[in-house]
């Protein structure tokens, strides 16, 4: 995936359908093909008038402008987490998978919550308290695992490892889930990409390690 100007929307890693019926066909389509497409297309637009930024990566720009002054620059940064949170919460879910981390990051689970159950709770909790519209993650940093709520396309990129995220936004879950937030936060638990998880947990630590 090429990670820097001119952005693209790459297809999912799995068809549309492929979640169902925890996640339906329709909303998966509409979330990918428009509001994600629409994040990269007002960021490419943007991005043109820039050529100092056009190397960078999502990272990099969300980083980078939203410590610099103007309006361009926030949007940048805004565009550019919503490409980044997109990307990550899609990528972030597979059909067939594990039903449950295994290895280091399960037993950093247990050491941080308890149980297995006890985090799915707790980050049940977490998404629930989203207002508006937003993001519930399970991020890794200095302190070890912890959950951690951001709004609208804001992200934490650059401070802590992202290892899970879940979008709360309603588009993401309104056509099937309605109103019932619970609904969908239960659903999405039995598409959980465990094993990426898994793997953004080694890379993690190990970054953290060298700091």
């Amino acid at each position: 995936m090429k990670n820097h100007y001119p952005f693209e929307n790459t297809p999912l890693p799995y068809a549309y359908d492929a979640l169902e019926p925890y996640m339906d066909e329709k909303t998966m389509q509409l979330h990918h093909d428009r509001h994600l497409k629409t994040y990269i297309d007002n960021l490419n637009s943007i991005l043109k008038k820039y050529p100092q930024f056009q190397t960078l990566t999502l990272e990099q720009l969300i980083c980078t402008t939203w410590q610099m002054p103007g309006k361009d620059c926030v949007a940048i940064a805004r565009n550019a987490g919503g490409v980044y949170s997109h990307r990550f919460f899609f990528n972030g879910m597979c059909q067939d998978g594990k039903k449950a981390p295994s290895g280091a990051l399960a037993a950093a689970i247990d050491r941080r919550f308890g149980s297995l159950n006890a985090f799915r709770e707790k980050f049940t909790e977490t998404a629930l308290s989203v207002f508006g519209s937003g993001y519930a993650w399970l991020v890794n940093g200095e302190q070890g695992l912890c959950l951690v709520t951001t709004a609208n396309q804001e992200t934490r990129v650059g401070i802590v490892k992202p290892l899970l995220n879940l979008d709360m936004w309603e588009h993401a879950y309104y056509l099937k889930h309605y109103n019932k937030r619970a609904d969908y936060i239960n659903d999405w638990w039995n598409v959980v990409n465990w094993e990426l998880a898994e793997q953004k947990y080694g890379y993690s630590s190990v970054s953290l390690r060298s700091k």
